[in-house]
Parts: C-alpha cells; structure tokens; sequence
C-alpha cells in the first residue's frame, strides 16, 4: 500500500504488478485507489495502464526509477527527473513545446526525443527575453545536427503559445521551467498570474496521453505563490481525467518543486 498526493487530496494505492523474470514490468499494473471526497466519503477509482489514453507502450521504467532515487538522495536534479518522465511519454514526430525555454537545455532535449526521418516533429520554444532566445539559438545551432533543427523559437509570453501553435498540430508535452533565466536578471521572473493563463493555454492544446510539466523554484519572491497557483489549478481537474501529481522536499522548503500533470 502507498499512499500519494493528487493535487491537494492524499489517496490510499494498491498496486498490482506481475513479475516476469528478474524485469520490473507496468504491462499490467492496475492503480485501484479511494479518493477522499469533500463530504468524507470515499469514492473509489482505478487507472488501467493498459487504457489507450495512458502512458505510451513501454516494458519497463528502466532509466526512471534510478533518476527518482537520485533525486531523493539529491544526486540528481529536477530537471533531470522531468527529463526522464518526458521520454516515457513523448513519441518520435510528436509536437512539444519548451514554454520557457531559457538557455536552451530543455529544448535540445525535447529535440532529441521527437526528431526523425519522417520531419514531422516539431518543437515550439518561447520566451519573453531577448537573451534567452539568443542563448537559445546558439546553443541549438552548436548542438543540432541539420536534420534536427526543427525548432521554431518566438519572442513571446509562455500564456499566448496558442498564438504560434497551428489549430490542428495537438501537442504530446508543454513544459515549463519556472522562475528566473539562469545566468541573467534574477529580477525577472515567471509570475503566477501569467502562467495560470499559459497552464490554461496547455490544457486546451494538449492531446490525450499528453503531459504538462513544471519545475518550479520557489527560493524567489513570488515563487511560492506561484506553485500556489499551480497547485489550485492542478486539483481543479477531473481526476478521471488528469493524473497530477509534485515531487518536494520536506525539509527542504526551497529546493525545485516537479509538477507532472497527466492527461489520460
């Protein structure tokens, strides 16, 4: 029995899991849980990972359970387990957008999980600093092979991606890393009003089987109010629906804060 939080509601799971030799397999684990619901009565729901709206096809987390411990015992960081969730859901020729793209890290990564042969990947990176946009650009052009140079990047708040996403290209992964851009202004920053529009934004975008996720630093002002925000808005959601869940610290109040909203 585990016992995980969904957004602001604690819910008591039961996992199921079959061993096939010495591999650790999720084909076909069943999550049966009982939500405690504003009248205190229990309602009790599952999540089929067979289900055709959930995480894509794969035999096992090889890769993700070593960076979760890591980040348990600070080896690794947040952004390093967002990477790591990302490739078990993002396909080849899938569209993704980098919704801060700072420096340009999470974007070569998206890169390197979508590109292909076919050219049909493509990836959407923003951000309102001119400086960001230039660190971005440079490093893609060091690190990007021609056939990978399949990102459009816009001088644009992260709550207007709609403006520069075509209406019939559903989106797999919109991430955000919050906060300031590393290396430049600390007085710049995301602002929770701003990225409440932007998560809004994400919701309507995304494809089912979709994922939006958050690194959210909370160690500058506004920080804390931002991942309030978030917080609301990812308990807001339909459980049958969303999967959400954060990754924090306990006795580390300003340590990053990973936020994974899952749409089913």
């Amino acid at each position: 029995m585990l016992s995980l939080k969904f957004g602001s509601k604690w819910v008591a799971v039961a996992a199921f899991k079959p061993v096939v030799g010495c591999q650790r397999h999720v084909r076909n684990i069943c999550y049966s849980a009982n939500r405690i619901q504003s009248n205190g009565l229990s309602s009790e729901y599952q999540i089929d990972f067979n289900s055709p709206l959930s995480l894509k096809d794969f035999s096992s987390l090889e890769g993700l359970e070593d960076v979760m411990v890591g980040y348990f015992f600070g080896k690794k960081r947040a952004t390093e387990v967002a990477h790591s969730v990302w490739k078990h859901v993002v396909r080849k020729g899938d569209t993704v957008v980098d919704a801060t793209c700072g420096n340009g890290y999470d974007t070569r990564a998206m890169v390197k999980m979508v590109a292909d042969e076919s050219g049909s990947a493509r990836v959407y990176a923003m951000d309102v600093q001119k400086e960001a946009l230039e660190n971005t650009s440079a490093f893609l052009d060091e690190s990007l092979s021609e056939k990978e140079k399949l990102v459009k990047l816009s001088s644009i708040c992260h709550s207007r991606m709609e403006d520069v996403i075509p209406e019939d290209s559903p989106v797999r992964l919109v991430a955000f890393n919050l906060g300031y851009l590393p290396g430049g202004n600390k007085a710049i920053t995301t602002k929770s009003e701003t990225t409440l529009r932007a998560l809004k934004a994400a919701h309507r975008i995304l494809k089912p089987g979709g994922l939006i996720s958050l690194v959210v630093y909370v160690g500058h002002p506004g920080g804390l109010e931002e991942l309030e925000t978030i917080q609301k808005f990812s308990s807001d959601l339909a459980v049958e629906n969303w999967i959400c869940c954060k990754l924090q610290m306990l006795n580390r109040p300003l340590a990053p804060v990973p936020v994974f909203l899952f749409k089913r």
